[in-house]
């Protein structure tokens, strides 16, 4: 089904309206029950509630908890902490109940809110619980927060129940209410669709949340300004467009043209007669890269796992024609991978594990919204099911999904008790390197992969364990790595230490993530493909921005670029739609003469004007680049 402007304006008023139903549910439980209130920011202690059960006693001190968590942040009042608590609270129940019916209209999931209270598998649940788990209401929230549980051992960011985003409950009322939205028959064939989830996402936040934000300021003032101003869907036919000229060009000019690719990729744009000369050996897919470092929804993530599943394919079968050694699998810094036909009994076998892989190895993405990362996981999880679905392997015999490569670019934790005594478990050293590592990402929510930790992290590796002298960059990489892996293990231990407070685990996931970003911008992509925020910087980062690309200051969409340049690899390939000004004013001069031209060649431009990215008002182009080092 086309989203065409008359089925995306009946999602929109979906969306809209459970968002309303849910966030005054959650603004209702917060003053009713656990005595906090998002209008004025004030705060009844606990011990004056004296009307909740104990169940409600500790969902009301996690919600203090996270609440001093946020607002340990500098600038952050007790009620836009409360305001961001039902925020979260209401896309993330949201989120479920659709991300429930999309895997119900692949067939991956009996029947569970599809129908409400008559959906089949809360009629099969309630016939074997009988009447122990009270009226129909109680039942249905007990079905659905069994069938959490269980999806949460794939999708913990956004399952987990006991996570500080997903913590409340819609009472009955405000659940049937979202049900009959959620199930009404003008949106019921799009939950079928990939796209969905993605224009849920988009439409979370309203046009007029938006015009709002650029009327109080031109430049964003925050992160969430930031990532809200920018939420733009990419038009599939763009994405297609973009991936095919970068993944799908990668292993064409790999295959010397070989690939079932060169029909499949219909944006593909190869010349009648093009036959490239042959890479010595084709790359291990294991082994390729690809980023979206403003990932939203993960769209172009999920058009590239369709390219990457055949990719797979025909790696297995170039294998098996020219022997093991055909496959190259150092330059992506895997040599320790084993040939495909060592690891896999047949092609089948490989193919059986292809969407662990993709989500596990290939695609990469980064945002600065906690929300988008939560979405794009999801979106990546529902296509691999659909693939497993599709080749008919069952529920039980499909492989563990482990975490993926998508992250959140949060603010790492401000708690400077918590990091006291955290520190205080750690040998000095390591202590040390924690405290500068949380200094060096201050910056983060608003930078995501901008920020160049790839060139700060050798200083303050040295500035904590010394110089090395002329091994400094390869020891002081072994060093990081050693830290790093005692440093994860300690606050994966603080946060399941039974002496930690709830407040404890937010501060060591949070803290976690920021290692992970780390991670991220330290790898070299092969491909980068983007639809990257655009406009002025805002006064938190303007600083640190210009003389980190003194020659793409002038829009964040240049520094995008650059910052994609820097981390691809010899001949990767970016793809991107942005503003087409940068190419052609004279204000952008730098960035063209000192980044596009000295470091890039043109490999593919589509110049597409107006009316591209849903209401924004701007002329694109989507275009294609090849990095030359």
């Amino acid at each position: 089904m086309a989203f065409d402007q008359a089925t995306r304006n009946r999602l929109q008023r979906f969306v809209n309206e459970a968002r309303k139903a849910l966030e005054e549910e959650f603004t209702r439980q917060l003053q009713l029950d656990y005595g906090l209130d998002p209008a004025s920011g004030t705060v009844t202690p606990i011990q004056n509630l004296r009307h909740l059960n104990d169940t409600q006693r500790e969902t009301a001190r996690i919600l203090r908890d996270t609440l001093a968590h946020y607002c340990a942040n500098p600038g952050t009042s007790a009620a836009s902490g409360l305001d961001r608590i039902v925020r979260e609270q209401a896309f993330t129940v949201l989120n479920r109940l659709a991300a429930l019916r999309m895997a119900e209209a692949r067939g991956l999931l009996i029947e569970s809110v599809g129908n409400g209270y008559q959906a089949k598998g809360f009629q099969l649940y309630a016939r074997l619980a009988g009447a122990g788990l009270g009226e129909t209401g109680d039942a249905y929230r007990t079905y659905l927060l069994s069938v959490f549980d269980e999806l949460s051992k794939d999708l913990p960011a956004l399952f987990d129940r006991y996570s500080p985003q997903g913590r409340l409950f819609p009472r009955e009322a405000a659940l049937v209410q979202v049900l009959s939205l959620i199930n009404h028959g003008e949106i019921d064939p799009l939950w079928a669709e990939d796209e969905t989830i993605g224009w849920i996402y988009q439409y979370f936040n309203s046009k007029e949340e938006r015009k709002a934000m650029r009327e109080a300021s031109q430049a964003p003032r925050n992160s969430r300004e930031l990532a809200v101003r920018n939420q733009f869907f990419t038009p599939r036919y763009v994405v297609e467009f973009l991936v095919d000229n970068t993944l799908g060009r990668l292993w064409f000019n790999w295959t010397a043209g070989q690939t079932r690719l060169r029909d499949r990729c219909q944006y593909l744009l190869v010349k009648p007669d093009e036959r490239p000369e042959a890479a010595k050996r084709l790359r291990d897919p294991r082994t390729i890269k690809l980023l979206d470092p403003a990932c939203g929804s993960m769209h172009f993530g999920l058009y590239a796992f369709d390219l990457f599943e055949e990719i797979y394919r025909e790696a297995w079968n170039w294998e098996q024609a020219h022997g093991p050694a055909a496959l190259d699998r150092e330059t992506g810094g895997s040599p320790d991978l084993k040939p495909l036909a060592e690891t896999y009994a047949d092609q089948d076998a490989l193919l059986h594990d292809v969407p662990r892989l993709i989500i596990e190895h290939n695609i990469y993405g980064v945002d600065i919204d906690p929300r988008a990362a939560q979405i794009a996981s999801l979106a990546l999880w529902l296509r691999a099911q659909r693939a497993w679905h599709e080749a008919g392997v069952k529920a039980k015999d499909r492989p563990q999904v482990e975490q993926g490569q998508v992250v959140a670019a949060v603010a790492p934790p401000a708690e400077v008790d918590l990091r006291k005594r955290f520190m205080d478990e750690l040998d000095p050293l390591d202590a040390e390197l924690f405290e500068q590592t949380l200094f060096m990402l201050e910056g983060l929510p608003e930078l995501g992969v901008l920020l160049q930790v790839e060139k700060e992290l050798p200083a303050l590796i040295s500035k904590v364990f010394g110089e090395h002298g002329p091994m400094f960059a390869e020891e002081d990489m072994a060093q990081w790595q050693k830290a790093e892996a005692r440093l994860r293990n300690a606050l994966t231990d603080y946060a399941r230490a039974a002496r930690s407070t709830y407040q404890g685990r937010l501060f060591a996931e949070d803290a976690l993530q920021g290692l992970r970003m780390i991670d991220h911008c330290r790898e070299v992509f092969d491909v980068v493909v983007m639809n990257p925020p655009f406009g002025e910087l805002s006064e938190e980062t303007k600083g640190y921005l210009e003389d980190a690309y003194p020659n793409s200051k002038t829009n964040l969409l240049t520094i995008f670029v650059e910052r994609s340049v820097q981390t691809l690899r010899n001949n990767g390939l970016l793809g991107a739609i942005t503003s087409r000004t940068a190419f052609f004013l004279s204000s952008y001069k730098k960035w063209r003469t000192n980044v596009l031209l000295k470091h890039t060649d043109v490999a593919a431009f589509a110049d597409l004007g107006e009316g591209v990215l849903d209401d924004a008002n701007v002329e694109v182009a989507a275009y294609s680049l090849k990095v030359v080092k």
